[in-house]
């Protein structure tokens, strides 16, 4: 069966993605990717309930914000967004890029969420902010990738999201995502 691509492009959130370590070759302990971030590229405020981001910095100066503090990090320097804490990253340069690696702990489905947003991306089906333009598609990221906004209770996005993912699958709408990230199907499409 062939592998799916360890490389995600994306314009979106101006940043490209390579999987080093992916969730099968850790038993799900943890995913480790480079992101490549173009100058002033980034992503929204959002929380993880199951699992914390580890950043490290290879090139560049990646910003992120940790609940209300700003930190600048340089080559070498690390930053982790636990679990529950508002954050975000971005590339506030306008002529430079940005390299650094991102650990998630545990992997949960964080690698299939990336596949299928990118995938999405790449086939003109998301809105310029990266939300995928089928309501259906956007509850099932949503849901598989456990990630959540501010300012709404943490148990009713819970609630919402499974129950929307819910009716999604039971409408079939999950198998559209399934190509993105399941090597067998993607290779029978191929």
């Amino acid at each position: 069966m062939k592998e799916l691509s360890r490389e995600l492009k994306s314009t979106l959130g101006g940043y490209d993605v390579t999987i080093i370590k992916s969730a099968a070759d850790t038993d799900g302990d943890y995913l480790l990717v480079q992101v490549v971030m173009g100058p002033k590229g980034g992503n929204g405020l959002h929380y993880h309930a199951t699992f914390e981001e580890e950043f490290e910095v290879l090139e560049g100066t990646l910003s992120i914000q940790l609940g209300k503090q700003r930190i600048q990090l340089q080559p070498g320097d690390k930053a982790v967004a636990p679990k529950h804490v508002l954050h975000r990253f971005y590339n506030k340069d306008t002529c430079r890029k940005c390299v650094f690696l991102v650990t998630v702990k545990p992997a949960r489905q964080f690698e299939a969420t990336l596949r299928i947003a990118y995938g999405l991306a790449h086939d003109g089906l998301t809105r310029a902010n990266g939300i995928p333009k089928s309501f259906w598609h956007t509850a099932l990221l949503f849901h598989m990738g456990e990630s959540y906004t501010a300012g709404l209770p943490h148990r009713f996005q819970i609630w919402l999201a499974g129950l929307l993912a819910k009716e999604a699958r039971r409408r079939g709408k999950h198998k559209d995502l399934e190509k993105y990230y399941l090597p067998q199907v993607a290779e029978q499409l191929a």
